[in-house]
């Protein structure tokens, strides 16, 4: 009887639910009517647009005005079209033309809708669908019905492909009707109660539908509930749906008297989400949006003892419901209806049934704030802020559920440096860091990639560093931190931190009356030096520069000859006459290179050269080639003819410095792991490189399952698997040859609703999964990397023979598999060997091992150790030659590249900068009267055989040219900086002379006078730090200060040096035949710092302070190793290591403190105790001593760990690509 009983309530519930759904259902009553009739030009707007007549309100379907159709200025993933129906409307349908008579048309689109304009959502017919296809040519018409339908009022149509032949191109038409809906706004202190009648309701049937958006992540949408604890509960919690049924049943376990359903996330969207409950007896059917839960309660349930009365959005009856905590709802409610009765109707009609507790408005307010959602990594939002305020402050709220990240960084202004604010391990770090100086930095929170709403208040002040997360307050003083804080001029949010180097010129400035011959240079010097900005750029991923270039009647490239009149200058000191958003080859700006320029017979929209302000903007990304250093105008000197041009900072993001690679040296050798477990998702990425024409990268097999990565040819790299329904392959192929010995990027990904590829930045190829198959991906064997198909069909049987051991070779009895160590290969004997059969896999191929690189190979996140594997692998080498080649630039400063197995590394010897990468400069205060002298002929024997470069320096050798840079900082004149001498009385003096001027002397012949360059333009001695190049090939000297000042002069004294002797830094000891300036600033000498000096190859400060080898080095006076870069006036040598040195001529007593006990006038008694006493003191002492060297032989050797983990850890992270991939929680509740 009870199943009869079951069965009929269902039934009824069935009915129930397809009439109810019919009502919920909206308007489907010919509801296809146009609605893009009616709205007027201003309903319409864009991204941008290529001109009047390509605007947006010409995007009518098959009508012809204006251009035919709306198109963007510029045709890329950014643009847009949007319709405001001026009121919320159902949609069901939408159909899209290209621009009429014309090679512009969509292919491929997203649509998105919104209530307000600014709070978007994506419509999705299917979980597997992302878009719609658009159109094949200009006026056929691609019609779509919507189901389920929208109801909104804004409608945005993104391009997402377009005619490659063409642009975008569009014209479109919505469908629908009006939309009648109920609503009622409730602030988080309001709610309805609604009391019925008792006969009109039937205590085992219940039907509630509704809609709400909120920002709110927990809240009570409904309650109900009677005298003996009976109660019906919808409350959302942390953004999630539950209902709770409770049936106060004594005679069940409290786990079976109380249901709870859960469905939905991230329903705190402020998008609207639909609810329908239904309860009939023992059955409950719950729905949100499109996902259904349906449960069967157990007992007695088909009663519930429940009151007349339920409210909406809160609890509001005194006493009710104190067993557990509550929040009110916040949100809006729509067609809130309780078993038929329209609920937000009664409320506004006033009814008495209806209690309004509270404020209440039946209009629902859009909020202020509007979520941002980062899509991916790489994703990033900059706002701008008001530059040079004394406070950096920020507030906002965000949710994840990656416990690392990004969040916020801003630039300091005045000052380098930096704030960053960043999740570590689900906990908030506020850090503020300037280069040279400990990071200060706060920590709060905990758990907070919990995918819950979170608020953060920074605020970062001069002493004071605070970060309120949730209400709590952290902080820490700023002791260390002396400047005072400006804001910078912009906050970036999400996207990996962006070396940011300002230059003087980032102002706006505007250029007349020039011409070719009095032409306008404008410089700019960045606060970086030339090898750190280097250094930057070899290490990012990319660097990008915005070059805004704007004019009036003036051209940047004369028509009649082709000759440019206006370029830029960049760190290669090449002359560039390609601008903002184009490629050096060929010369163009970002309109030419889109095809979009004002002017079609041009590349750029100022060589159209008409008397109205226009521009050609763009960023600058060849790496090479930044950052700019100069810009030439020249064509402004015409009557209302003008320019003006800004200058952004150089921007670099990512380092492409980690290598973990391995070697293939023959078609058989492979290296193995243990299986990959990638039974629900599988995600692998890596590089190679190769001249094969084929070969596998990847396999791991299963009784039926696989997994594959291969080289299927020359152009193609193919993904394939097995779930159980047969092998499945996905393959992307290139216009180009794969086999190019060029490394090439490929991730692939397969998860239970679609498998996908992509190599290089070729468009991603993705299927559906196959229907049929089970849904773990099931594998057995170990993980081959890089081998042939029979080699993996040998070691599948091998390993799968029960006598298989780990340790050691099967046993002999079984003679058909061979391991053959001497190449790292397995091979089958006897009639196995014989002929091609079916793999395990169910693959018939003899594809061929691969030959060639693979590096930085990472499965589900976690990468791979190829080395450490391939050290104890015969045939497989660990590392990849060829990093130098990619990557030698890495060495700075002289430094020379050395191949590695593993990498590469600096070789610093002859460069005066040491560290990894040879970027640590080198520096050291001199005291007054003190000097460093470098003495060449006898570092280097007389040998006319000798490979060294220094030998060239030797005795009779002549030396044609020297190359030497230095930098120092002093504000003594005179001042000796350089001074070279040699046996045959010639020299080379730097000086400072007293009236402040730089003065460079070369006397190349004893019989002459010297030649004297001089650079009066400034006094060099005002304790600045300055930068000095002097490159000499024979008579002709070319020197640079600062950067900025050049000049290049003939020298008439001679074109060689004969028989160098020494180079000095400091006070000239020996006073030779100098001339009387020379002489003056040598008995001087130096006060301040010197740093970086360099003769060619000779590094004689670091051979000083660093010394590695027998040079003859000679320090006199006090010479500590500091930093020029510390203030002038400050004491730099307070904070630094500290290498005395003295003249060493004279001898010590070492036996001065006995002598000194001796003198006493005790007793031969008291004598020997003082001298027992000593000798106990110089055996602690010696004790002590042999415990400080074992110490500082530790501490060396930490430091040289510390160099070389500095060193790797600035080659770890080579691209976003390689990072730790963290999967997001995906969700599918849309």
């Amino acid at each position: 009887m009870g199943s009869v009983t079951g069965a009929v309530l269902k039934m009824l519930l069935l009915l129930s639910t397809q009439n109810w759904n019919r009502v919920i259902a909206g308007n489907s009553y010919d509801c296809d009517e146009p609605l893009m009739s009616a709205l007027s030009q201003a309903s319409f707007s864009s991204s941008s647009e290529l001109s009047s007549s390509h605007g947006p309100g010409f995007a009518r379907l098959n009508r012809r005005e204006g251009a035919g159709g709306w198109s963007p200025l510029v045709s890329n993933k950014y643009q847009w079209l949007q319709i405001d129906l001026g009121e919320r409307m159902e949609i069901t349908a939408v159909a899209t033309q290209g621009g009429y008579g014309s090679s512009n048309w969509v292919t491929s689109y997203l649509l998105m809708f919104s209530d307000s304009g600014r709070n978007w959502k994506q419509y999705r017919q299917e979980d597997s669908i992302w878009g719609f296809s658009g159109n094949a040519n200009a006026d056929s018409v691609v019609y779509y019905r919507l189901q389920p339908s929208i109801k909104a009022r804004f409608l945005r149509f993104i391009p997402l492909e377009w005619n490659p032949k063409g642009r975008i191109g569009m014209r479109i038409e919505v469908f629908g009707c009006a939309y009648k809906s109920e609503v009622v706004d409730l602030d988080g202190k309001s709610s309805l109660l609604y009391r019925f009648d008792q006969e009109s309701l039937s205590p085992i049937k219940d039907i509630i539908s509704l809609k709400f958006k909120t920002m709110q992540s927990d809240g009570i949408l409904l309650h109900r509930e009677g005298q003996s604890g009976d109660h019906i509960t919808l409350e959302l919690r942390r953004g999630k749906l539950f209902l709770l049924i409770n049936s106060g049943d004594a005679n069940l376990p409290s786990t079976h008297a109380v249901i709870s359903l859960t469905l939905g996330s991230l329903l705190d969207d402020q998008h609207w989400h639909s609810v329908l409950v239904q309860r009939l007896g023992k059955q409950v059917n719950f729905t949100v949006d499109e996902h259904r839960e349906h449960f069967h309660t157990q007992g007695e349930f088909s009663y519930l003892d429940l009151d007349y009365e339920i409210s909406f959005g809160g609890i509001p009856a005194p006493g009710k419901s104190a067993s557990f905590f509550h929040k009110n709802f916040h949100g809006c409610l729509e067609n809130l209806y309780y078993n038929g009765v329209d609920i937000i109707n009664l409320a506004k009609q006033q009814n008495p049934q209806i209690i309004t507790m509270g404020n209440v408005s039946f209009s629902c307010s859009q909020p202020q704030s509007v979520p941002v959602t980062f899509l991916s990594p790489r994703s990033y939002l900059a706002l701008p802020s008001s530059s040079g305020e004394d406070e950096v402050s920020a507030a906002f709220q965000f949710r994840t559920w990656n416990k690392a990240g990004l969040l916020l960084f801003s630039e300091l202004h005045l000052v380098s440096g930096g704030l960053l604010l960043f999740l570590k391990d689900g906990k908030l770090k506020l850090n503020l860091f300037q280069p040279g100086k400990l990071p200060s930095d706060v920590t709060a929170g905990a758990g907070l990639n919990d995918g819950q709403w979170h608020s953060v208040s920074l605020s970062a002040k001069r002493n004071h560093l605070s970060v309120v997360v949730d209400g709590q307050v952290a902080s820490a003083a700023l002791s260390l931190w002396h400047e005072k804080i400006y804001s910078g001029g912009t906050y970036y949010f999400g996207e990996t931190a962006w070396t940011i180097i300002q230059h003087n010129g980032s102002d706006l400035t505007r250029v007349r009356n020039t011409n070719p011959e009095n032409p306008y240079a404008g410089f700019f010097e960045y606060v970086a030096s030339p090898e750190q900005l280097q250094a930057t750029m070899n290490r990012a991923e990319r660097c990008e520069q915005e070059l805004a270039y704007y004019c009036k009647k003036s051209r940047l490239v004369n028509k009649q000859d082709g000759t440019p009149l206006s370029w830029w200058v960049g760190r290669t000191n090449e002359t560039q006459t390609y601008w903002g958003g184009s490629l050096p080859d060929p010369p163009k700006c970002a309109c030419g290179l889109e095809g979009n320029c004002i002017d079609s017979q041009y590349y750029c929209n100022c060589d159209a050269d008409r008397n109205e302000w226009m521009n050609d903007t763009g960023f600058l990304s060849y790496k090479e080639h930044l950052p700019v250093t100069k810009i030439v105008i020249t064509d402004t000197g015409r009557p209302h003819s003008e320019a003006a041009y800004k200058l952004g900072p150089l921007l670099c993001l990512g380092d492409k410095s980690f290598w973990n690679s391995a070697s293939f040296n023959t078609e058989a050798s492979y290296l193995h792991f243990p299986t990959f477990h990638g039974e629900l998702s599988a995600d692998v990425s890596f590089f190679f490189k190769t001249t094969a024409s084929s070969g596998v990268f990847l396999e791991n097999l299963g009784i039926t399952d696989f997994i594959r990565i291969e080289l299927r040819s020359p152009a193609v790299v193919t993904f394939s698997f097995d779930v159980g329904n047969g092998p499945f392959e996905i393959s992307v192929q290139s216009p180009t040859h794969f086999n190019d010995n060029q490394w090439h990027h490929v991730r692939v990904e397969r998860n239970m609703k679609e498998a996908s590829i992509q190599v290089d930045q070729l468009s991603p190829k993705t299927q559906p999964a196959p229907a049929d198959g089970h849904v773990l991906l099931q594998l057995n064997s170990q993980l081959f990397v890089v081998l042939d198909h029979e080699v993996s069909e040998i070691y599948q049987e091998y390993t799968s023979n029960p006598d298989f051991t780990a340790s050691g070779p099967p046993p002999k009895s079984s003679g058909t598999i061979a391991k053959t160590k001497a190449t790292g290969h397995l091979t089958r004997e006897g009639k196995h060997q014989q002929g091609c059969r079916k793999n395990l896999s169910g693959t018939a191929t003899r594809q061929r091992g691969f030959l060639g690189c693979i590096r930085s190979l990472q499965l589900n996140g976690l990468a791979l150790d190829l080395e450490e594997r391939a050290k104890v692998t015969p045939g497989v080498e660990p590392g990849c030659r060829g990093h130098c080649s990619s990557y030698g630039k890495l060495c700075l400063n002289g430094g020379r590249c050395r191949e590695k197995p593993s990498g590469f590394s600096c070789d610093c010897t002859f460069s005066a900068y040491t560290g990894p990468f040879c970027s640590n400069e080198i520096s050291a205060y001199f005291g007054s009267g003190s000097s460093v002298i470098y003495n060449f002929q006898e570092n280097y024997p007389l040998s006319k055989n000798s490979s060294s470069h220094a030998a060239s320096f030797h005795g009779d050798m002549r030396l044609s040219r020297e190359m030497i840079k230095f930098s120092f900082r002093t504000t003594r004149t005179p001042s000796l900086l350089l001074y070279v001498s040699s046996f045959y009385k010639e020299y080379l003096s730097v000086i400072i002379a007293k009236n402040g001027s730089l003065q460079i002397r070369y006397k190349l012949n004893r019989y002459q006078e010297p030649d004297v360059v001089t650079f009066d333009f400034k006094n060099m001695a005002d304790g600045q730090l300055h930068h000095i190049k002097i490159n000499r090939e024979e008579e002709v000297v070319f020197v640079e200060i600062d950067e900025n000042a050049r000049r290049q002069v003939h020298l008439s004294s001679g074109t060689e040096f004969s028989a160098v002797k020494s180079l000095v830094l400091g006070k000239i000891l020996e006073h030779g035949d100098a001339d009387q300036e020379t002489a003056l600033a040598g008995a001087q000498g130096f006060l301040g710092c010197l740093s970086a000096v360099q003769f060619s190859h000779v590094a004689p400060l670091k051979a000083a302070l660093h010394p590695s080898r027998s040079a003859l080095i000679t320090v006199s006076g006090h010479v500590t190793e500091s930093s020029c870069m510390a203030q002038a006036g400050t004491d730099a040598t307070s904070k630094e290591r500290t290498h005395s040195f003295a003249d060493h001529s004279g001898t010590r007593d070492d036996r001065e403190p006995l002598a000194n006990a001796i003198r006493s006038d005790s007793a031969v008694i008291g004598g020997l105790i003082a001298v027992v006493i000593f000798i106990l003191l110089c055996i602690t002492a010696i004790a002590v001593r042999i415990y400080q060297q074992k110490r500082l032989y530790k501490r060396n050797e930490a430091k040289r760990s510390e160099n070389v983990d500095s060193a790797e850890a600035v080659l770890k992270s080579e691209l976003n690509t390689q990072n730790t991939v963290t999967e997001n929680q995906k969700e599918y509740f849309f």
